[in-house]
């Protein structure tokens, strides 16, 4: 019996021929009757991989060998990702424009598996969320620091760090001199460049039940901004990855939401009212914006961003809390932003909106399988897909950004 033949524990080593994309950067093969999801490889490939999991009816496995390549493999766009590498861009050897091909595939197939939505047609595809490219996209990331006080990334779910910080998600200059740096062992370190062009570096470590933040350089808040309007946000909270997602994504919003004089809005998930500034700036002082999300750093910015605009009301609290106090009030939205987490909406959130008789909804997902799940949770109480846009907004990772138009 060869190697091949034997049952494949985690250590084996196969060789496999390669399907479709899968949900989290795999792609699909099959041994022995049995499903294998392979990093590192892309569609129609033969490859020689090491299994890394065995899950009973599945396997998990990496290529340690391309035998035969597909024609949309290319040289690593980012010199520290890979099978011995670093975890941060797992699709970094795919040429740009089949990645996002292999990611609008992977979105169709969970929309219509997990949402019961069939996707497709002409704009059924991913698109570049610029001209910006591939690389130097990020304009924030978090480092950890291990034992020996040097910071890295980490390995594919590993607790080992790579200790090169050449990122191809980078810009240049973005983490210089931080090699070279003593860190507490086990702090993390936030980086943001912002849109003044200032490097800002935040170290924070853990101590019992309390986190202690301290600035290494520059300040403790990044200066944002998105059309004419800036926002002082703190470099540990969340603000968009890409340098051009939040303007991107507030146009497109206004577009789709339409939001006129005299409208309620509701902005769900709204973290520092991006969203809930240009809403607001539409429905005029005779509408209202409502924004509501449960960090208090993340509505203390929107309150201090957004203080030219009475009418957007910013609520610290839970988005289910929120819908069913407005569910109680008997008021009602004309349209409603939601960005939630990776998780999603979910069930619960979604039935309270639909109960609220909101007539008008733009969803936004991070991660396909809850953004389709979501979906379908729509479709069942009557809403219909009038749009979808899948953005490539992650370049050289498997992630995307999708956003819906649904009515009813």
């Amino acid at each position: 019996m060869t190697l091949d033949q034997q049952p494949a524990s985690a250590g084996a080593e196969l060789t496999l021929d390669t399907g479709a994309p899968a949900n989290g950067g795999s792609c699909v093969a099959h041994h022995d009757g049995r499903v294998v999801f392979v990093r590192y490889a892309l569609p129609g490939e033969r490859v020689r991989v090491r299994v890394t999991a065995d899950r009973g009816s599945y396997w998990h496995a990496e290529v340690i060998e391309v035998i035969e390549p597909s024609a949309d493999r290319t040289a690593s766009l980012c010199p520290i990702a890979g099978v011995d590498g670093a975890g941060c861009c797992d699709l970094a050897f795919a040429v740009p424009e089949a990645a996002r091909a292999l990611k609008a595939q992977v979105v169709a197939n969970q929309l219509e598996r997990l949402g019961g939505y069939r996707w497709d047609g002409p704009d059924a595809g991913a698109e570049p969320l610029s001209a910006a490219g591939p690389t130097g996209w990020r304009t924030r990331v978090r480092l950890d620091v291990g034992p020996d006080r040097r910071p890295g990334f980490h390995r594919y779910h590993s607790d080992e760090l790579v200790t090169d910080l050449r990122c191809g998600q980078l810009p240049a200059g973005m983490l210089e001199g931080l090699a070279e740096t003593e860190w507490p062992p086990h702090a993390h370190l936030h980086v943001a460049f912002d849109d003044d062009g200032r490097r800002h570096v935040l170290c924070s470590v853990r101590a019992g039940r309390r986190t202690a933040t301290t600035v290494a350089e520059g300040e403790y808040h990044s200066v944002q901004r998105v059309g004419r309007r800036s926002w002082r946000v703190p470099v540990t909270a969340f603000w968009q990855a890409h340098r051009d997602a939040a303007g991107v994504y507030s146009g497109l919003v206004v577009d789709w939401a339409q939001p006129a004089a005299g409208m309620t809005a509701w902005d769900l998930y709204g973290g520092v009212g991006v969203f809930a500034a240009v809403l607001g700036e539409a429905v005029g002082e005779s509408g209202r914006v409502r924004t509501v999300d449960t960090s208090r750093s993340a509505t203390r910015a929107a309150r201090d961003a957004l203080v030219d605009l009475p009418q957007v009301d910013v609520v610290t609290d839970s988005v289910r809390r929120a819908l069913a106090g407005q569910r109680a009030s008997a008021s009602r939205a004309d349209v409603a932003v939601l960005d939630p987490p990776r998780s999603g909406a979910g069930r619960e959130v979604v039935d309270l909106l639909a109960a609220a008789g909101v007539p008008r909804v733009v969803h936004i997902g991070c991660e396909a399988a809850s953004f389709a799940r979501d979906i379908g949770l729509y479709l069942g109480h009557g809403y219909v897909v009038e749009k979808i846009k899948v953005f490539d907004a992650f370049p050289l990772t498997h992630h995307t950004e999708c956003v819906a138009l649904l009515t009813r």
